[in-house]
């Protein structure tokens, strides 16, 4: 049976030494998989909750905050006012896809070049959410509902993210240069609508901490100049990352891609734990070497090949690595390179799993 405890989880992430075993970590697991391994439908809360005690976690990841306006997360948490105000300003893709089950998905996306947002009249008349707009049903029932020993992880971030995908990323970097106002208005005001839904979150004793996805890099470095990063991104973290802070809880942050001119930033905004450590863009066993004291490591498990197209063996022997080599001491967590995506099998996902709990037990002794 599953033996939860967050206390294990938030002693790894906060390297605060060695737990009785290493933790998963995982912040998305696509419905497909949850679904193929609970051998089910899933229909309900009950079902969401019950996936991720089942598979071995500590937590349950709930997403929150403006993300859900782009059709990431639960859809009944976006109250209908809302819904309405935002409805056909974003555009929708079906595609089929899959490798354990062939349907049609959808997806949404962010215009490449010129976004909803270029002008600072676009800007005012944008109809932005207020912290009020949001269902926190789902969230309030979880108390009743959560298996001893787990804990509530609020998955927020995205500031950066949407403030470039309101804009269309070519428009954004264009503006970065011509319209450096507007950009930092932007900024500001998805930056306060975050921050007060955080504040809001914060305030259920069910909820344990925070993961806060937010990509700023790709595999070959930053997405754009740090100083900018640095000027409206990072403190509004650090204001986060206080309110963690004050708590004692796990704050950790997802960014993939190449992160090493930035790791310094990101351990001042008062992150514990970084996420997914993309194995073509960082050297994990370079970064516990370098922050291994300051900032636990959370992911690595390859999802450009191993996990996706590789064998379960060939799983087991990357998980079993990647402990040997980071584990010892504490901070870290397995889990994947990004997310469990619909394309990795069931088979690869449960050998990761079984994987951590065959050789993550403390003291490390592969």
């Amino acid at each position: 049976m599953p033996s939860p405890d967050f206390e294990r989880f938030k002693k790894a992430v906060m390297c605060r030494g060695e737990p009785d075993r290493v933790p998963l970590g995982e912040a998305g697991v696509d419905i497909d998989v949850k679904e193929a391994f609970l051998k089910r439908p899933l229909r309900s809360t009950e079902d969401e909750v019950q996936f991720w005690y089942e598979a071995g976690y500590d937590y349950v990841p709930i997403p929150v905050g403006i993300r859900l306006m782009f059709g990431m997360g639960f859809s009944s948490d976006v109250k209908p006012e809302l819904s309405e105000r935002i409805s056909g300003l974003l555009r929708v893709k079906r595609y089929e896809y899959g490798v354990i089950k062939r349907q049609k998905r959808q997806r949404n996306w962010a215009e490449s070049v010129k976004g909803i947002i270029t002008n600072e009249s676009e800007l005012e008349s944008f109809p932005w959410p207020d912290v009020h707009d949001f269902d926190y049903t789902r969230i309030e029932s979880m108390a009743d509902i959560l298996p001893r020993g787990m804990k509530l992880l609020i998955y927020q971030g995205w500031i950066f993210t949407p403030t470039w995908m309101l804009m269309g990323f070519t428009t954004f970097c264009i503006a970065l240069k011509e319209k450096p106002s507007l950009v930092a208005k932007l900024f500001r005001r998805i930056g306060e609508i975050q921050f007060r839904i955080f504040e809001h979150l914060m305030g259920y004793e069910h909820v344990g901490g925070a993961w806060m996805p937010d990509d700023i890099a790709y595999a070959e470095g930053l997405m754009v100049d740090p100083d900018i990063l640095r000027e409206h991104l990072f403190p509004w973290y650090k204001r986060m990352g206080e309110i963690c802070r004050s708590k004692e809880m796990p704050y950790i942050y997802h960014s993939d891609g190449d992160l090493r001119e930035v790791i310094d930033d990101i351990i001042e905004a008062g992150f514990n734990g970084l996420h997914p450590i993309e194995p073509k863009a960082m050297d994990i066993v370079e970064l516990k070497r370098k922050y291994g004291d300051r900032l636990s490591l959370i992911g690595n498990i390859d999802l450009g090949y191993t996990l996706t197209r590789g064998t379960p063996e060939e799983v087991e022997e990357e998980v079993k690595e990647r402990i040997s080599k980071v584990a010892p001491g504490g901070g870290y967590c397995v889990g994947s390179s990004n997310s469990v995506t619909e394309y990795v099998p069931l088979e690869n996902y449960n050998a990761m799993r079984e994987a951590t709990f065959k050789y993550g037990r403390y003291p490390i002794s592969i």
